[in-house]
């Protein structure tokens, strides 16, 4: 109990609560988690492992659904193993590094996911629009050094969100009411001057959702409107087909993160562990369901994965 006495600016351990209001049900909401994240885990693997060992697939589609399921993996791998510690050991502390290193990350591969939906919609345009160019415009070379700019760019957007709040100094309270560490939450608990990280989380949040949104929507937008020329229906549904998957699978990912995103800023009046479980079932809901949402559409993937299953 003494760490919760300790004073000074600059504490060397957080703690992690958990989901406040809900401490008795900590234990039963590990269970739904971990089964969320072994699905995510298990399903993002055959992905990697399937793709990995056909040639056949060794094509810039699926070399983009792999770059999605690393950073699937890495994202609930930054969240949920620290989050179950909590639930079911009552293991609440974590070092101010520790800290920023998962914030780090865990905003790093948000944004990385979010340029890898924007690069598959891109990837969706030119195969439908340009398709005789498709193989000059998009290779696996181009794909691995577009999938290198996302990374760089998260990169870039993120660092400056930690620096800034490794100079700020932190109060007495050093506990986070969360099970991440989730940068709206920890910026709290700072006793400077936060107006600069506001402003530069909010500009970052805008910006860069904003952006990749539109620029989907763009690529979309040219998709339908290039379907709606061709006059047959049968060549209409195989091109709607091909994108299907991908529609999902971004507002299955954008959905819940401009929710919890908004409510987290905006919605005051809102109980608090709803908006931890909201941002939790953001970073588990995604991962589990990509792999299905691309087992289910793409009917080439399916009937290798159906291969090795068989096979066993």
């Amino acid at each position: 109990m003494t760490v919760f006495n300790i004073t000074h600016s600059n504490p060397s351990t957080f703690i992690l609560m958990g989901i406040p209001g809900l401490e008795a049900a900590h234990v039963l909401i590990s269970i739904p988690f971990s089964m969320f994240y072994i699905i995510g885990l298990l399903g993002n693997f055959t992905v990697l492992f399937v793709v990995g060992k056909e040639r056949t697939l060794h094509n810039p589609m699926y070399l983009l659904l792999c770059m999605l399921a690393l950073t699937d993996i890495a994202t609930t791998t930054f969240v949920l193993p620290n989050a179950l510690c909590i639930f079911l050991f009552n293991l609440k502390g974590i070092t101010m590094s520790g800290c920023l290193t998962q914030m780090f990350f865990l905003h790093t591969f948000s944004l990385m996911h979010s340029a890898i939906l924007v690069t598959m919609a891109f990837d969706r345009y030119v195969a439908i629009c340009k398709p005789l160019r498709y193989s000059i415009i998009l290779n696996n070379t181009q794909i691995a050094k577009l999938g290198l700019v996302g990374l760089i760019r998260a990169v870039l957007f993120i660092l400056p969100l930690v620096l800034l709040l490794c100079r700020q100094p932190f109060c007495a309270n050093h506990i986070i009411p969360h099970t991440q560490c989730e940068y709206s939450s920890v910026v709290k608990m700072s006793c400077g001057d936060i107006t600069v990280n506001r402003i530069y989380s909010l500009v970052l949040f805008f910006v860069v959702n904003i952006s990749d949104m539109t620029l989907i929507a763009l690529s979309y937008g040219l998709i339908i409107k290039a379907v709606l020329r061709l006059s047959s229906k049968k060549a209409n549904q195989k091109a709607l087909n091909t994108c299907t998957a991908h529609i999902c699978v971004m507002l299955t990912y954008y959905t819940p993160s401009l929710f919890s995103n908004l409510t987290n800023r905006f919605g005051q009046g809102i109980a608090p562990y709803i908006h931890i479980i909201l941002a939790d079932l953001y970073l588990l809901i995604p991962p589990m369901l990509n792999p299905i949402i691309y087992g289910v559409k793409s009917k080439e993937l399916r009937e290798k994965v159906g291969k090795y299953i068989c096979r066993k």
